[in-house]
């Protein structure tokens, strides 16, 4: 249930997003209709510019630390949510066991051998 509720949390985070990117567009739309007056207002200028500047940081923000958690999720990283390391740890562990009784085998191989001679 946790690993939904982390991918739900996500994916409201990335909708967030969105939705600033449509206010940093208004934003824009903004200024430029105020710049196409023959007298604009400045201070309605400076607020929206205002606004675009932090809102394009904000989403740079929130971008950047969408990818890093993505990057974390591709590398397997160990992340909140995952058991992907784990379980990779796992499994190696069990290949270096299995490896060891092969070896294991051979050297009592060659000890009954050096027995029998």
């Amino acid at each position: 249930m946790a690993t939904y509720s982390l991918a739900n949390e996500r994916l409201r985070a990335l909708e967030d997003i969105e939705r600033e990117i449509g206010a940093i567009l208004q934003n824009a739309g903004t200024v430029i209709l105020e710049l196409s007056k023959e007298k604009t207002n400045e201070r309605l200028l400076d607020r929206q510019a205002a606004a675009f500047t932090a809102s394009v940081l904000h989403v740079e923000a929130e971008l950047s630390a969408q990818i890093r958690y993505l990057t974390q999720v591709a590398t397997g990283q160990p992340h909140e949510g995952s058991s992907y390391s784990s379980r990779k740890d796992c499994q190696m562990a069990l290949k270096r066991v299995d490896y060891a009784r092969l070896k294991l085998s051979d050297v009592a191989r060659t000890c009954e051998q050096m027995l029998e001679n």
